[in-house]
C-alpha cells in the first residue's frame, strides 16, 4: 500500500473579516480536499504541547509520529542535520536568521528574503570577527535562514533547558525587548547579535540595499538552540520506507533523522512563489520507490506571517489544484493506498504567528471509514468525533490496517 502525506504549513486560522467571516480553508476553493473529507475521515489533531513551543520542529515531529515531548532538543540540530553537519555530544547548534529591526521593532524577520549571495557575505564579515580557534562557527544556510554552531574543545555547555530564545516570525511588528535571549549563555548570543548590529550598519551589502531604496540587514538574531537528537528510524517504528519534498531546512534535517531520502524539487523555494506542480510531479515520480512520501508546503505559513489572508488562501488553492489532486488521482490508479492532509499547527493571520490548539486532518483510502463531512475545514473538523489531543497518535491512524 502506498501513503502519501501532504503538509500545508500553518494553514490553520481563524475567521477572516476580510474574507467574509471564514477562515482561509473555507474562503479556499479547494474541491480536492474536500473530496478527501467527504470520502473519508476528517478530525481534529494537537501536534503542540502546550509546555512547548509552537513551530514547525515541534509539530512536525509530532505529525511524523514522535511525541516531542520525548524527542524535541531544539530546531537548530535538525536543520543542521539537513546540512549534513553531524553534531558531536559536547556540541551545540543555534538557528541564525539575518533581520530587519527598526526602531527597536521587528520590522522583517527574513530581512526583506535576503538573497544568498547577500547573507553569506554579512556571515563571512561576522565570522572574521572572532578569534582564530574560536568554537563558534556561522553556517550559511538559504537566505535568511542560517545556523551557529558551538564546537567546545571540552565538555563546556554554556546553555541548558532554562536558556530561553525566541523566534523572530514571533515577533513580527511587535517590540523586540520581550523576546531577546535570557538564561544560561544568553550574554553570549546578546554579545554576538550586538556585533553583528555594527558591523552590519556600515557592510557594503547594506549600501547597496540603501542605494536601492531597500531597508537593511540590521543584525542576526539567535534562537532555537539545541544539542544532538536521538530518534529510532521511521522505518524502524513504522516499517515504511519514507521520503520528504519540502523546500525548508528543518523538514530536510528532520527528515534525514528519521532515514528518509530527501528529493529536491527545481524550482520549489519555500515561499509563495514556489513551484507547485512541480512538487506534485514529483511526488508522483517517486512513488513507486518509497512506500510514504511526505510533500510539505511553507507558502501558506509565510503568507500568515506576512499577515496576507489573500495570499494564503491562494496557496491553499494552488496545493490543492496542483498537488492534492493530482497525487490522490494518481494513487486511486495504482491500487491500494491512503493519503492525508493535515498541517502542523496553526499560524494566524490575525498575530502573524504560530499558535498552539488543533489543526484539521483528513484522510481518505483503502480501509478508511467515511465521516460523511462535507468539506476540509476548521469549522467542519470540530463536528468529528475524532479528536486527537496527542498529535503523535494520527500517523498510527493512517497506518493502521
Amino acid at each position: 500500500m502506498k501513503f502519501v502525506l501532504v503538509i500545508p504549513d500553518g494553514c490553520a486560522d481563524e475567521p477572516q473579516a476580510s474574507l467574509g467571516g471564514k477562515t482561509p480553508l473555507q474562503a479556499a476553493v479547494v474541491p480536492y480536499m474536500d473530496a478527501i473529507a467527504q470520502s473519508g475521515l476528517i478530525g481534529r489533531a494537537d501536534h503542540v504541547p502546550a509546555s512547548m513551543p509552537s513551530g514547525s520542529d515541534v509539530g512536525t515531529m509530532s505529525l511524523f509520529g514522535y511525541d516531542p515531548l520525548e524527542y524535541h532538543t531544539g530546531r537548530a540540530p535538525l536543520e543542521a542535520a539537513a546540512q549534513g553537519i553531524s553534531l558531536g555530544p559536547n556540541d551545540w547548534a543555534i538557528r541564525c536568521n539575518i533581520v530587519t529591526i527598526l526602531h527597536e521593532v521587528m520590522h522583517s524577520f527574513t530581512a526583506e528574503q535576503i538573497s544568498n549571495e547577500a547573507a553569506r557575505a554579512l556571515l563571512a564579515a561576522l565570522q572574521a570577527q572572532l578569534p582564530a580557534g574560536s568554537p563558534w562557527e556561522f553556517v550559511p544556510g538559504v537566505s535568511y535562514r542560517n545556523l551557529l554552531m558551538y564546537r567546545p574543545a571540552q565538555p563546556d555547555a554554556p546553555f541548558s533547558k532554562e536558556t530561553k530564545t525566541t523566534p523572530p516570525h514571533d515577533l513580527t511588528d511587535k517590540p523586540i525587548a520581550p523576546g531577546i535571549p535570557t538564561g544560561p549563555g544568553a550574554d553570549v548570543l546578546l554579545q554576538l547579535m550586538e556585533t553583528s548590529k555594527a558591523l552590519f550598519a556600515t557592510h557594503p551589502v547594506n549600501q547597496e540595499r540603501a542605494a536601492s531604496g531597500v531597508a537593511p540587514a540590521t543584525q542576526v538574531w539567535l534562537w532555537g538552540e539545541g544539542r544532538r537528537p536521538a530518534f529510532k528510524s521511521f522505518h524502524e517504528r513504522f516499517g515504511k520506507r519514507g521520503a520528504v519534498i519540502t523546500a525548508v531546512d528543518l523538514l530536510r534535517g528532520l527528515g534525514k533523522l528519521l532515514g528518509w531520502d530527501i528529493i529536491n524539487v527545481p524550482g520549489a523555494t519555500g515561499y509563495l512563489d514556489t513551484d507547485y506542480a512541480a512538487k506534485g510531479r514529483y511526488a508522483i515520480s517517486h512513488l513507486d520507490k518509497y512506500d510514504f512520501v511526505v510533500v510539505h508546503v511553507e507558502a501558506t505559513d509565510e503568507a500568515s506571517h506576512e499577515g496576507n489572508a489573500a495570499a494564503k488562501v491562494k496557496a491553499l488553492e494552488e496545493i490543492d489544484r496542483h498537488i492534492v489532486g493530482p497525487v490522490h488521482e494518481h494513487l486511486k490508479s495504482q491500487g491500494n493506498y491512503r493519503i492525508l492532509v493535515c498541517p502542523d499547527h496553526p499560524t494566524f493571520l490575525r498575530t502573524k504567528t504560530h499558535s498552539h490548539g488543533y489543526v484539521p486532518f483528513a484522510m481518505c483510502g483503502t480501509g478508511v471509514a467515511r465521516s460523511n463531512a462535507v468539506s476540509y475545514d476548521e469549522i467542519e473538523a470540530a463536528k468529528s468525533p475524532v479528536k486527537l489531543d496527542r498529535g503523535c497518535e494520527l500517523m498510527p491512524l493512517l497506518f493502521k490496517a
